[in-house]
Formats: C-alpha cells, sequence, structure tokens
C-alpha cells in the first residue's frame, strides 16, 4: 500500500484508465440498449400483456430512468475503485479482480450462447452491437487485469506492508 505522496508505477496508471474507461464503454453499451424504446416496449408488452400502452410507456420510462441512474453508479463505483488501487490499496485490487474476472466469463458465456445459436433457442435478443461492445471491454478488462497483477507492479502493493511488519493485530490479541 503506497503512501499519500507516492506516485503510482506507470501500468498501474494505466490499468487504472482502463478500468475507469471499460466502465465508460459499457455505460455506453448500456445506453445503446436503452436507446431502442420500441424494442423495450414490444420485450415489456410479451411479459406483461394486460398493461394499456400508458402503463407500457410509464414502465418503459421509468426503467430507462433507473437504468440511467445504475449505469451512472458503477461508472462512479468502478472509478473509485480503480482510484483506490492506483493508490495502492490490495483490497480494491482485489475487488477489481473480482469484478472483472466475474465480466469476462460472463462475456465469454454470451459469445458461446451467440455462436452457438442458444440465444436465439431461448429467445434472447443480442444484437452485433450488443456483441462487439462485449468483446471491447472483454478485452479492456482483460488488460487492465493483467497490468494489476505484472510482476514489475506487485511491490507497489506490497509495500505498506513490509514497512509495518506484518498484519495488524485485532483487540483481543488473535
Amino acid at each position: 500500500m503506497a503512501g499519500p505522496g507516492v506516485t503510482p508505477p506507470r501500468l498501474v496508471d494505466l490499468s487504472r484508465r482502463l478500468w475507469i474507461a471499460g466502465a465508460v464503454v459499457g455505460l455506453g453499451r448500456f445506453l445503446v440498449q436503452l436507446a431502442d424504446r420500441e424494442l423495450l416496449i414490444t420485450q415489456l408488452r410479451e411479459q406483461q400483456p394486460g398493461l394499456s400502452q400508458d402503463d407500457l410507456d410509464a414502465a418503459v420510462s421509468g426503467g430507462v430512468l433507473f437504468g440511467l441512474l445504475l449505469g451512472g453508479l458503477l461508472v462512479l463505483v468502478y472509478a473509485l475503485l480503480a482510484n483506490r488501487m492506483a493508490g495502492g490499496r490490495n483490497w480494491a485490487r482485489i475487488v477489481l479482480t473480482v469484478f472483472g474476472s466475474v465480466g469476462i466469463f460472463l462475456g465469454v458465456v454470451r459469445l458461446i450462447a451467440v455462436g452457438s445459436g442458444l440465444a436465439t433457442a431461448f429467445n434472447l435478443v443480442i444484437s452485433p452491437v450488443d456483441v462487439v461492445f462485449g468483446v471491447v471491454t472483454m478485452a479492456i478488462d482483460s488488460v487492465a487485469l493483467v497490468l494489476m497483477y505484472l510482476p514489475s507492479v506487485s511491490g507497489y502493493f506490497r509495500s505498506q506492508r513490509a514497512v509495518s511488519g506484518g498484519p495488524p493485530q485485532v483487540a483481543n490479541g488473535l
């Protein structure tokens, strides 16, 4: 864990920028999905055939607003984690590793579903634009993930622990 005045290694800073860029690309993907209002209304009409057109419009508008808020919040969370990781916080590196690994795994599953025809068999609509956004996001996340664990930067995350002499003891002495 680096001190407050320590500049992160260039590769850690690049990883930070990539995590934030990946979150912004993911938000762009989400915005493209939310922009297709007709598709959203059609899907909702299939799930809730008893709703009137006014109810469908209101539900889609509310869903889009909620989606925008959620997408913005996710970008902020990724930016916070990436900045903490660049500050030498190992816990942030671990959280980003989990988020990135899950995202990459789900992206691979999505590609397999599209390539094998499973998406069509289960009536899942995955557009080519969505696939492209997914591949770009997976590539960005993969590079950001690898950069955090290169041997040349691993000491940056260990430096504070080496100075403190080991893990802190809890109040009961265990």
